[in-house]
């Protein structure tokens, strides 16, 4: 028997060619644990965990599924590009992110888009003064390569603009290599991390530190570039992803023309004109 330090969401460990291999739990694929859990399976070992002695539900009851599902997975551990729930179906991405309308089983998903670019977007607490940048890009380079054995080439970008951090993982189909590191895996890793919901056996999160000083962090969204563009039609379309805000302005102009005359034997008369109005004021 042996410790599955890169997923606790196994069962069945053994070692097997001096690794230690385990079978993920609710699909029984086996996983290397000297690396990341394809993203597909841990998903899945989620869900079968969630379920685990809840009683059922009533009929008419209903969660949003959009964040977590139950896939389907490839032998490999890949996503299958067309997912259901029910008679529900919907295609993704090989993040496993809904990438189409969801329609009736007769939907078809002709290939498994691949995600070519992931952005993870993530706002510190406020400061009395903001971070080292320098300091907060050999942190996060550092943790991406070490804790979740991504290339370093992958990380295109680590942007800080106080108190928003951006990473930017970039890895296209003739990129990645046979084996290697999936940047859909170290976004899941590194999501649950931050949320405090980590994957890894021991349970640790990710503390962030900058020069020995922690940092906390208040709101982690994360989004994905596919390398053919999405198929969502106008209908359903939110507000959280298109906001269209107009903004009239409404000027009124109005030309006052004071006008006293003051004939022999006349009351004197004010002419107040606005625009094309005017009314007549009589001084008793």
């Amino acid at each position: 028997a042996c410790v599955c330090e890169k997923n606790k969401r196994v069962t069945n460990c053994r070692i097997d060619g001096g690794r230690c291999r385990c079978e993920a739990i609710g699909s029984g694929v086996t996983v290397d644990c000297s690396t990341l859990t394809s993203k597909c399976l841990l998903m899945k070992a989620e869900v079968m965990g969630s379920k685990s002695g809840r009683r059922e539900k009533p009929k008419d009851a209903f969660e949003d599924t959009d964040g977590l599902y139950d896939p389907e997975c490839e032998n490999s551990g890949a996503f299958k590009a067309k997912q259901c729930n029910g008679t529900t179906c919907w295609c993704v991405n090989t993040a496993g992110v809904r990438r189409t309308d969801k329609h009736d089983a007769d939907l078809k998903c002709n290939q498994l888009v691949r995600t070519m670019w992931i952005i993870i977007e993530m706002k510190h607490a406020e400061r009395n003064s903001p971070l080292n940048a320098e300091s907060l890009k050999k942190f996060f380079m550092d943790t991406i390569t070490s804790r979740y054995q991504l290339d370093a080439r992958y990380i295109t970008s680590v942007l800080y603009e106080n108190p928003y951090i951006t990473i930017d993982l970039k890895q296209n189909s003739s990129d990645k290599s046979l084996g290697g590191v999936d940047i859909a895996d170290v976004a899941y890793y590194f999501e649950k991390d931050v949320k405090g919901q980590s994957i890894f056996h021991n349970n640790a999160g990710l503390n962030v530190s900058i020069d020995n000083e922690p940092v906390k962090l208040e709101k982690t969204v994360v989004y994905y570039v596919d390398e053919i563009g999405p198929e969502f039609s106008m209908k359903s379309s939110t507000a959280g992803i298109i906001a269209v805000v107009v903004v009239i302005v409404i000027a009124v102009v109005a030309a006052i023309v004071v006008l006293v005359s003051s004939n022999k034997g006349a009351n004197p008369t004010v002419l107040l004109q606005f625009g094309k109005q005017q009314h007549t004021c009589l001084d008793s």
